[in-house]
C-alpha cells in the first residue's frame, strides 16, 4: 500500500476507496490525494 506524499516509483496506482487510477511517470513523482474522492491510500 502507498499513501499520499510518498514517492513509490513509476507506475499506476489505484485508489483503495473509489478505484480511480493515478499514473506516476517519474520515480521522483509524489502521489497526490485521489483526484476523484480525495482519499490517500493506493494499491499498486
Amino acid at each position: 500500500m502507498s499513501t499520499t506524499g510518498e514517492q513509490p516509483g513509476k507506475g499506476t496506482y489505484t485508489c483503495d476507496n473509489c478505484g480511480e487510477s493515478v499514473t506516476l511517470d517519474d520515480h521522483d513523482d509524489t502521489l497526490p490525494p485521489c483526484p476523484r474522492c480525495h482519499e490517500t491510500e493506493y494499491t499498486p
